[in-house]
């Protein structure tokens, strides 16, 4: 191997990351599988730890920002996305990760969410989804099924879930996947592309709570099943899944069907994964591919390209900095519309 082409030596290793502090979540917790995937991704690239900021709301996943060794900031209940707005329209060089749950993000924070990617704010958010309220012991949750019998819903929830990634489609997010705790592997790649992306990324999380909610999403994504009940998307490839890669996806109309699939067949009629189709429709198919009667989309749905909140207001303080100079802090406060009280 040449010099020119030999791999480039990245300063940090997935320890670089450990903050040190205990980690207290519970044994077995879903949590833990995020986190170190999290620390592995980030030492793929060669930003100074400084430069990355990690902000929270309040539930499990929230504690997240005391066990990376890196900027945090654990805020109040739903609010993340409102912090980590200010922090990229005031400092653009960082590199910013919003965790949030279920709970946190889709109830109480549901409206900060839509907007910051509405805004196409250029950060990252990545929504832990174990269906449940963890911290506060076992209440249902907004994504919840129907029918679910917990401390708050003791004969059975009657809300209809919410579908977390309809959300960022309808919000028209510009980066929007769907992962899991349990294969690490596919997790690391997701997140590695969401910190790639120039815009909002939104990353939903199938997560494990093995107290409160154990084995929710185990009819999908246990090992026994997966295979049949997941299909993994491929941009440019058909949607084939089960064990023997001997089932496919096509369109009926306007609803998606399963088919039989054999290798090397046509697959002109078959459904091909396009996640850089600039309209959301496709996209939207996707979510609405649930178990049972369909298997469940995982990857990246969506990855298309347009402008950022946070450039286009830069170049609105550049251009009002042009035509009406630096301005002055003390005269913008006592210059107009003040008086003194005698």
């Amino acid at each position: 191997m040449s010099p020119a082409e030999t791999p480039k030596k990245l300063p940090y290793t997935r320890e670089s990351f450990i903050s040190g502090q205990e980690v207290r979540w519970c044994p077995g917790c879903g949590d833990y599988s995020i986190l170190a995937t999290m620390q592995r991704t980030l030492a793929k690239f060669d930003l100074p730890k400084e430069k990355y900021v990690f902000v929270s709301g309040i539930g499990c996943s929230s504690r997240f920002p005391y066990y990376m060794n890196t900027y945090g900031f654990h805020s109040i209940h739903g609010r993340a996305p409102t912090i980590a707005t200010g922090l990229r329209c005031v400092n653009p060089e960082l590199s910013i990760w919003v965790i949030t749950g279920d709970g946190d993000g889709l109830s109480i924070g549901g409206n900060h969410l839509i907007h910051s990617m509405r805004r196409n704010i250029n950060f990252n958010i990545l929504l832990v989804n174990n269906r449940i309220y963890g911290l506060t012991k076992g209440q249902y949750s907004p994504t919840s099924p129907i029918g679910k019998v917990t401390k708050t819903t003791p004969q059975g929830s009657i809300d209809y879930p919410i579908n977390a990634l309809c959300i960022a489609i309808a919000s028209e997010a510009t980066f929007i996947a769907r992962t899991l705790d349990s294969i690490p592997t596919h997790m690391g790649s997701v997140l590695e592309r969401a910190m790639k992306h120039k815009g909002v990324s939104f990353v939903e999380i199938y997560q494990n709570c093995n107290i409160f909610n154990d084995k929710a999403h185990e009819p999908v994504t246990g090992r026994d099943s997966r295979d049949d009940r997941m299909v993994l998307l491929e941009h440019g490839k058909p949607l084939i899944f089960g064990k023997k890669k001997d089932k496919a996806i096509r369109l009926k109309g306007l609803q998606s069907e399963v088919v039989e699939y054999k290798e090397g067949m046509d697959t002109k009629d078959l459904l091909i994964h396009n996640e850089n189709d600039p309209e959301p429709n496709y996209a939207y198919l996707l979510t609405q591919m649930e178990y049972p009667a369909m298997p469940v989309p995982f990857g990246v749905f969506r990855n298309i390209a347009k402008p950022t909140y946070d450039e286009m207001l830069e170049a609105q303080v550049q251009e009002s900095i042009k035509k009406q100079g630096k301005g002055d802090l003390k005269e913008l406060i006592y210059g107009h519309d003040t008086w003194t009280v005698k």
